[in-house]
């Protein structure tokens, strides 16, 4: 059920306000960062853009940012992530689409779950979804624990019409990680934090070193530490073949070749061949954050997708 126009009001104006903090703690991060500055900034101008939505669904409060006009795509954060996962493709897609970006239960600036369970995170959406102006057909872009997430949300949402996964969670195969990640929580300033942060999105996240600017390290560090939810076990748990059977719509599947979280060739056989609904892409050279690190491709291949 929706919420008065004056209620909403009320949400957005109290969220806008809550968010210029939480921009100016994006500024302070970015201090740490060669380039910093300069990275700040350009979240700064694009959260300047986004008109700003509070929904509560059974006391769980999500924060959600809209962009641009046109139909309606949700785009859905991974796990140690937030709306930032989407930085370099929001402004592209929002050229043409409205663009629905909210930070899920237990990360960002939203509120927690009723639980850990992953089928509570993709009710709070749901329900969340629903109190949204014109909360009509959408086509849902999920990245990966957002991609599994997305999968169970378009098998129990009938509103969604298209879905398209970056490097999604749940597959059930190989994996293919060669270096450990840091535990920055243990960095005892922000020069080690910075360190450790870099350390985890070249062993993780982006597969050029070259790749790794200031925009991706402030985005990594601001995801991570906002992160309350654990995801790990839930993805390593599988479903995401019975949830993508579960939705009637066509799905897109895309891997950067070089993601560490999966072998993309063995998950495309695995989930795509033979169905006549689905479709893969694998993106070369590129990694896990494949709509960061190879940002110009991945918006061509939505706005088409979205099209068809």
């Amino acid at each position: 059920m929706g919420v008065s126009s004056e209620e909403a009001a009320k949400r957005a104006e109290a969220q806008a306000d809550r968010s210029s903090t939480v921009r100016a703690n994006i500024a302070e991060e970015g201090r740490a960062i060669d380039g910093g500055a300069e990275a700040a900034a350009v979240v700064d101008r694009l959260a300047s853009q986004a008109r700003y939505f509070l929904t509560d669904a059974d006391g769980t409060q999500m924060v959600w940012r809209r962009f641009g006009e046109g139909p309606a795509v949700l785009l859905v954060h991974g796990g140690h992530g937030n709306w930032l996962h989407w930085v370099r493709n929001i402004e592209a897609l929002a050229a043409h689409h409205t663009v629905w970006v909210p930070d899920m239960p237990g990360y960002g600036e939203s509120g927690d779950p009723t639980g850990p369970e992953l089928s509570q995170l993709v009710a709070a959406i749901a329900a969340g979804y629903a109190q949204l102006p014109d909360p009509g057909p959408i086509d849902v872009v999920g990245f990966s624990f957002g991609g599994l997430t997305s999968a169970h949300l378009a098998s129990v949402l009938p509103r969604v019409r298209r879905l398209a996964l970056l490097g999604p969670g749940g597959h059930a195969g190989p994996r293919r990680q060669q270096r450990a990640l840091v535990d920055w929580r243990a960095a005892p300033d922000a020069g080690a934090l910075a360190a450790a942060m870099r350390h985890n999105v070249e062993a993780f996240m982006i597969s050029n070193p070259e790749a790794i600017d200031a925009l991706a390290l402030l985005a990594y560090t601001d995801a991570c530490r906002h992160t309350r939810f654990r995801s790990k076990h839930i993805s390593r748990a599988g479903g995401l073949a019975e949830a993508l059977d579960r939705f009637r719509g066509p799905s897109l599947l895309i891997w950067g070749e070089d993601d560490v979280t999966a072998n993309p060739d063995s998950a495309l056989a695995h989930l795509v061949d033979g169905r006549p609904r689905r479709e893969g892409v694998i993106v070369p050279e590129a990694g896990h954050w494949v709509q960061y690190e190879s940002f110009a491709s991945i918006n061509a291949i939505l706005l088409d997708w979205f099209e068809h």
